[in-house]
């Protein structure tokens, strides 16, 4: 089955071992690039091969996106490439108490709840590209925008060069 990255697919058409497979539009590559601050999206694409344990749906497949951020320090584009595995269990919403403290293990932090009628796929998926992409993007030109703002190296600012400027003093005295 194909669909587009706004799909919301109903619980009861999720057949085991189906495969789901997603292609952003211009108009999903640009939404989605507003939500997760990109410069742009050329192009977004996923898979996922489908399987229900019980009331938990688990979508398993891949991503894979062309896209530019903004350099952290010069603000240029940096294209990025994501090509990335990915495993989502969409399960029922948990009743709680309001306000009640919630544990997550390593398990839950690809967890997304559903209403029990339908699973948002291409949501979900739109969410594993923002955790995918590379937080502190650099352009070639970061450190010469960096030097420029007054920002020192690591080897400037580090530990060693502490003590090479005291070995400078300690010298001149």
């Amino acid at each position: 089955m194909s669909e587009d990255f706004s799909c919301r697919v109903p619980i009861d058409r999720v057949r085991d071992g189906e495969r789901i497979d997603l292609v952003a539009s211009d108009a999903d590559c640009a939404r989605i690039s507003r939500q997760i601050d990109l410069i742009s999206i050329g192009r977004l694409e996923a898979h996922a091969v489908m399987e229900h344990r019980g009331a938990v749906i688990v979508a398993r497949g891949r991503i894979k996106a062309a896209i530019e951020q903004a350099c952290v320090a010069s603000g240029e584009p940096v294209p990025a490439f994501i090509d990335e595995a990915f495993e989502i269990r969409f399960q029922p919403e948990p009743t709680r108490v309001p306000d009640e403290e919630v544990e997550l293990s390593g398990d839950d932090l690809d967890t997304v709840f559903h209403d029990g009628q339908g699973i948002e796929l291409g949501a979900a998926i739109a969410d594993t590209l923002a955790v995918s992409v590379e937080p502190y993007p650099r352009s070639a030109n970061a450190a010469e925008a960096l030097q420029q703002a007054g920002v020192l190296s690591e080897e400037q600012a580090g530990p060693f060069a502490a003590l090479a400027a005291l070995k400078g003093k300690l010298g001149e005295e």
